[in-house]
């Protein structure tokens, strides 16, 4: 990837805000000012007609584009989940910061068209304005990759959210999505593309951001990307310490979403022997979809579990898609 001036970082630091616990999802789109924001280094701050994004690598025709050139481009809006994976430093560490918004900008596919994609390129090199330090590694750019087999299906390079255009700490002027991935493969502040035969030689593709399965030895048997969003569902109502009823019908609701299409939600009321299948609403696009279920309270956690048409399931504990449970008063 070429070589490209810093832009200055405003915070410099690390930069967080996850507003909105389960509970609080109460809304289909979430408000952009109750987005979750994680920044790795800092955000950068660039006028828009400082900005640039080129396309280069394994093409025909290498393009520098400007604002203005992606906004001649036709307007797609997508209506996505967005979630964090969480710590890259505690993997297996369920946070559940996510939400559900409306991404507008240009197809990458449309892009990608223009440039003439040769053969031989299977992968999509991401890079972003931001750098610093990260754990204990210096990093000129944070960059990620995706297999260029995905790009067909709905990636954008957005410039609005909710139907504004992107806040500095969103991503502005202009960043990747991919729709069913982790947060982490949607680039904030995207100035380059590279296609290529081979993945990214990047510390948050090759340290981080790995899914490693271990024996009990120790040793690593597998690896694999963190790609795709797993399985996974929570409960909005009742909220935490509700205090609930004996013997009057309460409803469960709450959101699930995958990459992969959900087969199913179910819900369980007690130690998690039992599970009771919950309606789920139709799928609409990359959006999460709502279940509901109607329960008598009688114990005192309620849970709920998302399983994909794959047959991939939350897991009880120690994992990112952990299953999430409520805890209500009952009388």
């Amino acid at each position: 990837m070429p070589g490209m001036a810093r832009v200055p970082l405003n915070p410099s630091s690390p930069f967080m805000r996850h507003p909105l616990k389960p509970h609080q999802l109460l809304e289909r789109v979430t408000p952009t000012e109750d987005t979750i924001v994680l920044c790795h280094f800092g955000i950068p701050r660039m006028a828009s007609a400082d900005w640039s994004l080129s396309i280069d690598g394994l093409v025909d025709r290498p393009l520098r584009l400007s604002l203005d050139d992606l906004k001649s481009k036709p307007l797609t809006r997508i209506t996505s989940v967005h979630e964090c994976c969480g710590s890259p430093l505690k993997p297996n560490e369920p946070t559940r910061r996510v939400c559900n918004v409306v991404w507008g900008g240009a197809r990458l596919s449309d892009l990608l068209d223009d440039c003439g994609v040769r053969s031989n390129a299977r992968f999509v090199w991401a890079r972003g304005a931001d750098y610093g330090v990260f754990g204990d590694v210096e990093c000129n750019a944070f960059i990620k990759d995706l297999p260029l087999e995905r790009v067909a299906a709905d990636v954008l390079i957005a410039y609005e959210m909710n139907g504004v255009m992107l806040r500095p700490e969103n991503g502005f002027p202009a960043r990747l999505v991919v729709p069913g991935y982790y947060g982490t493969n949607s680039v904030k502040w995207l100035v380059s593309l590279t296609l290529a035969g081979q993945r990214a030689d990047s510390p948050f593709m090759t340290r981080w951001y790995v899914n490693r399965v271990r024996e009990n030895s120790g040793k690593i048997t597998s690896e694999t990307p963190v790609w795709s969003i797993a399985p996974e569902s929570l409960i909005v109502s009742p909220a935490p310490d509700s205090t609930l009823t004996t013997g009057q019908d309460t409803e469960i609701w709450g959101w699930a979403w995958s990459d992969s299409p959900l087969a199913a939600v179910e819900v369980s009321a007690d130690d998690l022997s039992e599970w009771t299948e919950a309606m789920l609403e139709p799928a609409s696009g990359r959006s999460w979809r709502r279940f509901a279920t109607t329960w008598r309270p009688g114990v005192r956690t309620l849970r709920s579990r998302a399983t994909s048409i794959d047959g991939e399931q939350q897991l009880i504990s120690d994992a990112r898609n952990a299953i999430y449970g409520v805890s209500v008063n009952v009388t």
